[in-house]
């Protein structure tokens, strides 16, 4: 029979510090964007809003993220088994549809100032851009954490430890939680006009 020590199965049922760390900067970034959409809701309820066509490429961006995160979500799953051939190819097609999802947001951003819209001039352009773009830089924070996991992936030998799976769970949710909040974000600024 074994025993297991009340300090050893407390510690098991605890939540990993770094995971309760990635969690609590989550809710940070959802209470700063629930801000900035409360405020886009007051501001637009003033009046002299502007309206504009959102362009294509936002539509195309979120397909890459969408598919990004399935193709992570695939990696991981697949580090987990020690399948090392579905890991890389996850991975790698993960951080290029990353990339290319934020290389549309620029082509976006590019179009709507062709037709217009900037950060000087009405609040709709200037609310649009600022909570895109913020969006964009938690993006890019994503993908040096997918850089640094595709550096471990091909410099590392391939070992499925405890510690290198719990690291990579931990970029995976961050993408995840980017890609969900694309969603949102895209979606309210679709509905609320």
């Amino acid at each position: 029979m074994t025993t297991v020590s009340i300090s050893q199965k407390n510690y098991r049922s605890k939540i990993h510090p770094q995971k309760f760390a990635l969690w609590t900067s989550f809710a940070s970034i959802i209470m700063m964007f629930a801000a900035l959409t409360s405020a886009y809701i007051v501001k637009q309820a003033s009046g002299n809003w502007l309206e504009f066509q959102l362009p294509r490429h936002f539509v195309a961006s979120t397909v890459c993220i969408v598919g990004s995160s399935i193709a992570l979500h695939l990696s991981l799953r697949g580090f987990k088994k020690s399948n090392r051939s579905i890991h890389k190819v996850g991975l790698i097609i993960g951080f290029i549809l990353g990339l290319t999802f934020v290389v549309l947001q620029y082509f976006g951003w590019q179009t709507l100032f062709s037709y217009g819209v900037d950060l000087k001039g009405n609040a709709s352009g200037s609310f649009f851009y600022l909570i895109t773009g913020l969006h964009a830089l938690h993006v890019l924070g994503g993908i040096a954490a997918l850089f640094v996991a595709l550096y471990h992936t091909f410099t590392l030998p391939f070992v499925a430890s405890e510690r290198r799976v719990h690291r990579y769970e931990l970029v995976v949710q961050y993408w995840h939680f980017v890609d969900v909040l694309w969603i949102y974000l895209l979606l309210f600024i679709l509905f609320v006009k």
